[in-house]
C-alpha cells in the first residue's frame, strides 16, 4: 500500500486506551516506538467501568508483575487509592493477595497525565474502523472519519466495546459502556480477516448515594493499619485510608428476585452469552446458592470528589423497578438511592486459541489483541496481557526475537499459556491455584524474576533498575550474614525457620549489623526463602521438566493426521490450536501423557529419517 494514502506514520497503533491499552501504548513508547493510541475518548483513558479497585487474590501478583516489567498499574493505584489491605494472610505468603480501593477519578486522571507525558505517545480520538492488510500482514488502521495510519503493527484492547449491547431488565441498547457508544465496526474487518467471533457477558452492580446509607447499620471494614505499597518505587503509602463497609442481603431479597426472574434478562433468553463463573450476577446466586440465606456485599466509595458508592456483590441487569426494591429490602440501604442502575453488557471476543504465546494472531501478521477481547475480565489480567502485547509489537517491528513469559516465571505467563493453549468459553479470571508454580511466583519476587527482562527489552528506567540493583545487593548480604550467625546456640538460618521466629526479636540476639537500614522487602523476601527453601526446589526441578518439553518445537507444518496412535480428540485439538512446543501441547485439555509419548515417537523417527535423507 503506498504511504501517500495515510495521513500519518506511526510503528505501532493500539485501538482501546483501558487499562491493557494503556500498558501496551506505556511499553512500545518506553522501547522507543511512535505510538498512536486511538481511543473514543482521552477522558475515558484507564476508566473503571466496574469495581473501583486493584488488586486481589492473585490479581495482586499480576499487579506488581506488572510494575517489575516497568508498567504503570502498581504506581497508578499507589498514588490514587484510597484503602490499602493484604489478603488471604491465614494462609501462606506465597497466595497472600495485595488488593486497594482506588479513587477511580483520580486514577484515571493519573494513568492519562503519565501517558499525556510520555514521549513517543500520540492520543487520537475516534473510532477504528478497519485494521488494514496488505500480504498477510498489517500496515495501517482507518478511522471512522477516513483518517488512516500507517503502522508496523496493531495492538487491539477494545474491552467490552466490540459490537457492546446494555442490558437493564427489556431495555436493551448499544453501547460499550454506560453512556458510551460501541465499536460497531471493527468486529466485521476482524472476521473478514480471518478470525473468528464469540460472544460473552458481563455486568456491573448499582451505584448508590452515599449519603443515603444508614452506615450505623453496617459493619465498617478498614483498611491496614500500615498499608504495603503494590510497587517497589513506592517507599510508604501515606494517605489517610476510608473504610469500607459490608451488609447483606436477607430472605427478602431472595424472594423479590425468585418472584422477577421471568423479567430478568439472564432468564427470559434476552441474554444468550455466557458470563463469568466466579462473579456471577444476583439473580444467579440464588438461583444457583438456592439454599444460602445471605450474600455479602461491600460497599466502596468510587472517589474522595464525588459520593458515589459501589454496591460489590449486587451486580445485576433485572428492570429498574425490581433494583429499586431490592436495594431497599437490604440492612442499611432501606433509604438508598440509586444514582446509576445495575447492567449487564454482552460484546464480541476473539477466542484466543486463535493467538500465539506472543498475542500476536495467526491469521494476520502484525496484529496483537490484549484484554477482554481475548476473553480475560478483570483490570490486572488486562493489563498484564497488553504489557506483553505492547512489548512483542514493539519487538516485531524492530525485528527481535519476542517476549514469551514461561509458567513459572510469571503469572502472566499461566494466563496467556492458559488463553492460547486451552482456549475460553467463559470470561477468564486468574487464581493462585490455576499456576503449578506458585512458591516461584510469589507477589514479593516479582522484581526479582521480572525486572532484568524488563530492562533488556527497554522499558524499566535507570531510577527503578538502581533500586532493583540495591535490594538485589541487601538481600546477598543479608543471605551471606545469616549464614555466619547463631542464635540460641543454633544457626541464625535453622532459628528463622520455626513458625514463631521474630525478626525483631532475631536482630535482638544475634546484634547483625545496620539491620536498621535494610529495606522491609528484602527482609521480608529473604524470610520468605529461608522458609520455602526445600518446597522451593522441588517446584524448581518440576518447572525445569515443564521447560525440557517447552524446548521441543513443533513444526508449523506438521500433519497430525499422519500421526498414528493419537487420540481422536486430541488430534482435532492439535490441528485446531497448533501447538507451537511439546509442552504446549502437553496442557491442551484432553490431552494426555499417552498422546505426548506418541508425539515424541513421531519427532524422533521424523528426525532420524531426515538424517537418513541427508
Amino acid at each position: 500500500m503506498n504511504l501517500k494514502t495515510f495521513s500519518r506514520q506511526f510503528d505501532v497503533a493500539v485501538i482501546g486506551a483501558g487499562h491493557a491499552g494503556a500498558e501496551a501504548a506505556h511499553a512500545t513508547a518506553r522501547m522507543g516506538l511512535r505510538t498512536a493510541l486511538v481511543t473514543l475518548s482521552r477522558e475515558k483513558i484507564a476508566e473503571m467501568s466496574c469495581n473501583p479497585a486493584i488488586g486481589g487474590l492473585a490479581k495482586g501478583h499480576i499487579v506488581c508483575e506488572i510494575d517489575a516489567l516497568g508498567g504503570l498499574m502498581a504506581q497508578a493505584i499507589d498514588a490514587t487509592g484510597i484503602q490499602f489491605r493484604l489478603l488471604n494472610r491465614s494462609k501462606g505468603p506465597a497466595v497472600w493477595g495485595l488488593r486497594a480501593q482506588a479513587d477511580k477519578l483520580q486514577y484515571s486522571q493519573y494513568v492519562r497525565q503519565w501517558l499525556e507525558d510520555t514521549a513517543n505517545i500520540s492520543i487520537i480520538e475516534g473510532e477504528a474502523a478497519e485494521v488494514l492488510v496488505e500480504g498477510g500482514a498489517v500496515c495501517g488502521v482507518e478511522l471512522a472519519d477516513g483518517q488512516r495510519i500507517g503502522v508496523g503493527a496493531v495492538v487491539i484492547t477494545t474491552g467490552t466495546f466490540l459490537n457492546g449491547e446494555i442490558h437493564i431488565g427489556e431495555r436493551r441498547c448499544p453501547a460499550g459502556r454506560v453512556g458510551e457508544p460501541a465499536a460497531q465496526r471493527l468486529s466485521g474487518c476482524l472476521e473478514r480477516l480471518g478470525l473468528r467471533l464469540g460472544r460473552l457477558k458481563t455486568g456491573t452492580c448499582p451505584r448508590l448515594a452515599k449519603d443515603s446509607i444508614d452506615y450505623d447499620r453496617c459493619e465498617e471494614q478498614p483498611g491496614d493499619a500500615e498499608p504495603m505499597p503494590f510497587s517497589t518505587m513506592t517507599d510508604r503509602i501515606d494517605r489517610r485510608q476510608t473504610p469500607c463497609h459490608i451488609t447483606y442481603t436477607n430472605e427478602a431479597t431472595h424472594e423479590l428476585l425468585r418472584a422477577n426472574l421471568g423479567r430478568a434478562p439472564l432468564y427470559t433468553g434476552q441474554i444468550q452469552s455466557t458470563g463469568p463463573r466466579y462473579c456471577p450476577s444476583i439473580e444467579v446466586k440464588i438461583v444457583r446458592f438456592a439454599n444460602k440465606g445471605r450474600h455479602q456485599l461491600f460497599l466502596e466509595p468510587e472517589s474522595l470528589e464525588y459520593d458515589w458508592v459501589y454496591c460489590n456483590g449486587l451486580a445485576t441487569s433485572v428492570p429498574q423497578d425490581v433494583q429499586e426494591a431490592m436495594v431497599h429490602s437490604i440492612c442499611g440501604l432501606e433509604r438508598a438511592r440509586i444514582v446509576q442502575y445495575g447492567y449487564a453488557i454482552e460484546y464480541d471476543y476473539i477466542p484466543p486459541d486463535q493467538l500465539g504465546p506472543t498475542l500476536e494472531t495467526r491469521a494476520v501478521r502484525g496484529l496483537f489483541l490484549a484484554g477482554q477481547i481475548n476473553g480475560t475480565s478483570g483490570y490486572e489480567e488486562a493489563g498484564g496481557q497488553g504489557l506483553l502485547a505492547g512489548i512483542n509489537a514493539a519487538r516485531a517491528v524492530q525485528g527481535k526475537e519476542p517476549v514469551i513469559l514461561g509458567r513459572d516465571q510469571a503469572y502472566i505467563g499461566v494466563m496467556i499459556d492458559d488463553l492460547v493453549t486451552k482456549g475460553v468459553d467463559e470470561p477468564y479470571r486468574m487464581f493462585t491455584s490455576r499456576a503449578e508454580f506458585r512458591l516461584l511466583l510469589r507477589w514479593d519476587t516479582a522484581e526479582r524474576r521480572l525486572t532484568p527482562l524488563g530492562r533488556e527489552v527497554g522499558i524499566v528506567d535507570n531510577e527503578r533498575w538502581y533500586r532493583y540493583c540495591r535490594r538485589s545487593e541487601q538481600a546477598e548480604a543479608l543471605r551471606a550474614a545469616l549464614a555466619t550467625l547463631r542464635v540460641d546456640g543454633a544457626p541464625a538460618e535453622a532459628w528463622l525457620r520455626r513458625p514463631t521466629a521474630s525478626w525483631n526479636e532475631f536482630v535482638g540476639k544475634s546484634g547483625l549489623r545496620d539491620a536498621a537500614a535494610l529495606d522491609p522487602r528484602v527482609v521480608h523476601q529473604v524470610l520468605t526463602d529461608l522458609r520455602y527453601e526445600g518446597y522451593e526446589e522441588r517446584e524448581l526441578r518440576a518447572a525445569r521438566k515443564l521447560r525440557e518439553l517447552d524446548k521441543v518445537r513443533l513444526p508449523a507444518e506438521l500433519d497430525y493426521q499422519a500421526v498414528r496412535g493419537l487420540k481422536t480428540e486430541s488430534r482435532e485439538k492439535f490441528i485446531r490450536h497448533r501447538p507451537m512446543t511439546l509442552g504446549q501441547a502437553s496442557r491442551i485439555t484432553g490431552v494426555t501423557p499417552s498422546d505426548i509419548m506418541v508425539l515424541m515417537v513421531y519427532l524422533n523417527s521424523q528426525g532420524r529419517a531426515a538424517n537418513r535423507s541427508g
